[in-house]
């Protein structure tokens, strides 16, 4: 079975068990096979944390979850040394991993802790290292943050730095399945009821198909005029007043380097799960919503007129054309 082949089958898997979500679950695969996190946003119920979890069963992995709360320690996430008093070794510190440490780690509902307990994932993020005591410690290969935030509860939460949205390449917002959708959720939640037993699982996609998946995207070409479409949509969301004076009032602070990064590693993955080698405008396209909305900071002007991010990004599709 090809790697292409392979990663159908983990979206299959995942989609059966994740009724209306496809697109959800798309964003999930590009971003794993960019090797970036996540940070999923969705009022509760919405599935959030089952498909994560769907993704870990599909997929030959370590999944960890860390429960976000507002008495978390760093040390909680990172893990930290702990001094043995017997046995061998005794007398000196030994390091104990921490949740962190694992393959798919579920960062559930990250702000509700605060931003020391926030930028302990910082370095993991970014780096794929953690760092306790002077020591540094590699995280596995295969290592992503899928992080899940409430957006209408306010009241004891702690609103991400900037930092540690940028480290994020994309953040997907899930929204109610439809009315027909819904019904077969009802279906499927009974039969899993009804089941009592659970039927042996099918074995996991091993990781390999993963890593090479990956190989096969580093050779998807992206030709000049889609490298200078995408550096010009970033560039409009740095100087809007070139692009029209709504833009020019809406816009406050635009995307880092990094915006221009996540466009061209995810436009690749989507090229390549559309079964081709070369990327297309339409791909830059269809994951500029993702790759940029927390990556913009919007005037008070726009948010007194009700202008979301995605209606931003959406004029700014407009206004910027394709190199010919």
């Amino acid at each position: 079975m090809s790697a292409r082949e392979q990663i159908a089958e983990i979206q299959r898997r995942v989609n059966a068990s994740v009724i209306g979500q496809e697109r959800v679950v798309e964003r999930l695969v590009i971003a794993l096979l960019a090797n970036g996190n996540v940070l999923i946003e969705g009022l509760p119920g919405l599935a959030k944390t089952r498909a994560i979890k769907s993704l870990s069963k599909a997929l030959e992995s370590e999944f960890s979850r860390i429960q976000f709360t507002p008495d978390l320690l760093p040390s909680d996430v990172t893990g930290g040394e702990i001094y043995l008093s017997q046995g061998a070794g005794a007398g000196t510190f030994q390091f104990r991993q921490g949740p962190v440490f694992g393959n798919l780690v579920l960062a559930d509902e990250i702000n509700r802790a605060p931003a020391k307990v926030q930028s302990a994932l910082l370095e993991a993020m970014e780096e794929r290292q953690v760092t306790v005591s002077g020591k540094r410690y590699k995280l596995p290969a295969l290592f992503m943050v899928l992080a899940t935030q409430n957006p209408i509860e306010q009241e004891g939460t702690y609103p991400l730095p900037e930092a540690q949205m940028d480290r994020f390449l994309m953040h997907v917002r899930i929204d109610y399945p439809s009315d027909a959708n819904e019904v077969k959720v009802l279906q499927l939640v009974r039969g899993e009821e009804a089941q009592g037993v659970e039927t042996a699982p099918l074995p996991p996609v091993e990781q390999r198909a993963i890593f090479a998946a990956r190989g096969e995207i580093d050779h998807v070409k992206s030709v000049a005029a889609v490298e200078t479409y995408i550096v010009a949509l970033i560039a409009a969301t740095r100087r809007p007043s070139e692009y029209g004076d709504q833009l020019k009032d809406w816009l406050s602070i635009g995307a880092s380097p990094r915006g221009s990064l996540a466009l061209d590693r995810c436009s690749r993955a989507h090229a390549w799960l559309q079964g081709r080698d070369h990327v297309l405008p339409e791909d830059v396209r269809a994951v500029s919503h993702d790759c940029l909305r927390h990556r913009l900071t919007l005037s008070y002007e726009a948010t007194a007129a009700g202008v979301g991010k995605d209606d931003v990004i959406d004029e700014i599709l407009k206004q910027v054309a394709v190199a010919a």
